[in-house]
């Protein structure tokens, strides 16, 4: 199958011939203004009305708070306004149509944002979901339940509230007696009975359920596929973000790509979270690999055939540890794959890197996830474009039970933590679920020539920084 992505109607390709940065915003202003030019073999040709054929998607936002930065900023300008994906112009072809924001920060956007954009901020869920009447009105709602102020628990989990969320969208869609689909930002609850419980609704409703991490679908620098059935005998997953809130993060990249593995995906058995001695005691007996993360690490390396940063060496006595790894989530699979997700000091929370070993080659597998300018803003264009064919075709581009499995593993490795490094059975993440390919739905490079290191960050909704 062909790694780039599908024809998509929303979508505008730009000519071959290169573009100056004012011929750019010319174009974006187009498409901006409702207006969509199509690439000929000549370049750019007649213009053609975007969306005259059927009425634009309603969409209701859910929110925790809407602040510079937040997930509700760098998902939503993706949904306002037209954005690149894989070099093309896009527009999402779908109307936001009503806001609910649980915190109004000091920062906030939400009233700016739905002043501009003309988008009623409604006092509740359900009036949200139901543009003020009694029965759902929306095609799809996006439920962003990140960022603002909650509780942290003693395992160190922040008490997003994304269950009551999911809890009051579910009784919008009982009582209309029809539901639409839904996309849950990250993972879908930091209690494990509450996530499974958020999943079973969603499958006895036949609710379109979509959840999970942006990035997975980054650009892979080097290019690197697993093949489908392939068999994988370790996997390292790397990341430079805090203890759980990055390390979901990790979890995802780790899950997207083993679940390619020999057959389907069959889920975890144990779960440990480990630090210290007792981190790089496990590498001595085995149970990962030093030398394959630094191999992982060695991918985005600025200056060819130079070294990698040394942050994996293993301590010198006992009295030492690393410098900069950490801590380490192990992850036993049921079918007997070892796998670690390791959190380091540097990188500022952009660095994601995977690293493998098959059976049957001599070399590992490596790669980074590269989250292109401004920090990860732009991880979350491919994210919308994700989300945005989830609410057009009622089918999440991947299984959502990843995500279920990624969230049990990380409430598990909270508990190890709070226990002292335990290990933790895990015979509840028996998750049964067979890949599919979601290569449409990631960046692969082209963006990058457009959109570059030296175009400065914008504020407000701008995801084109122009």
């Amino acid at each position: 199958m062909s790694t780039q992505p599908p024809s998509n109607p929303s979508a505008t390709a730009f000519p071959h011939s290169p573009l100056t940065r004012r011929q750019f915003i010319r174009q974006a202003g187009r498409l901006a203004t409702g207006v969509a030019f199509v690439a000929g073999s000549q370049g750019l040709v007649s213009p053609k009305a975007f969306g005259a054929e059927k009425r634009p998607l309603k969409i209701a936002a859910v929110l925790t708070e809407f602040t510079y930065r937040s997930h509700a900023h760098v998902l939503l300008e993706n949904f306002l306004e037209p954005y690149l994906f894989n070099g093309k112009l896009t527009s999402s072809g779908m109307e936001v149509v009503s806001f609910y924001v649980d915190q109004f920060a000091e920062r906030d956007m939400a009233r700016e944002v739905a002043a501009r954009y003309g988008i009623k901020i409604y006092p509740t869920i359900p009036g949200a979901l139901c543009l003020g009447g009694e029965q759902l009105a929306v095609d799809g709602v996006l439920s962003i339940g990140e960022h603002g102020k909650y509780p942290i628990n003693e395992k160190g989990q922040q008490e997003y509230p994304r269950k009551r969320f999911f809890d009051e969208i579910v009784s919008v869609f009982r009582r209309s007696g029809r539901v639409a689909p839904v996309y849950n930002d990250k993972h879908l609850s930091y209690r494990w009975d509450w996530a499974k419980e958020m999943y079973d609704t969603a499958r006895s409703l036949k609710i379109p359920f979509m959840a999970g991490s942006s990035v997975p679908l980054a650009q892979r620098r080097p290019p690197m596929e697993i093949p489908r059935g392939a068999r994988i005998t370790e996997a390292v997953s790397i990341h430079s973000g805090p203890v759980e809130s990055y390390d979901f993060h990790g979890l995802e990249v780790l899950q997207a790509m083993v679940e390619f593995r020999r057959s389907a995906e069959r889920g975890v058995s144990q779960v440990q979270f480990l630090q210290g001695d007792a981190l790089w005691k496990t590498a001595s007996d085995g149970l990962w690999s030093p030398e394959l993360a630094q191999a992982a690490l060695a991918t985005d390396v600025p200056v060819p055939n130079a070294s990698a940063p040394d942050l994996i060496r293993p301590p010198r006595n006992s009295d030492s540890v690393a410098p900069f790894v950490h801590h380490g989530i192990l992850v036993r699979y049921r079918d007997g794959l070892r796998a670690i997700v390791l959190g380091v000091g540097t990188g500022g929370g952009i660095k994601w890197h995977f690293g493998c070993r098959i059976a049957g080659e001599p070399n590992p597998r490596l790669t980074s996830f590269y989250v292109g300018p401004w920090q990860n803003r732009n991880l979350f264009k491919a994210l919308a474009h994700a989300i945005q064919a989830h609410f057009r075709e009622r089918r999440a581009p991947y299984p959502v039970e990843r995500t279920l499995l990624t969230t049990g593993v990380l409430a598990a490795a909270m508990d190890s933590r709070f226990q002292g490094g335990r290990l933790v059975n895990t015979p509840h993440l028996a998750i049964r679920y067979r890949a599919r390919d979601f290569r449409p739905m990631r960046e692969m490079g082209e963006t990058w020539r457009i959109l570059t290191e030296d175009i400065p960050q914008p504020p407000g909704i701008n995801p084109l920084g122009r």
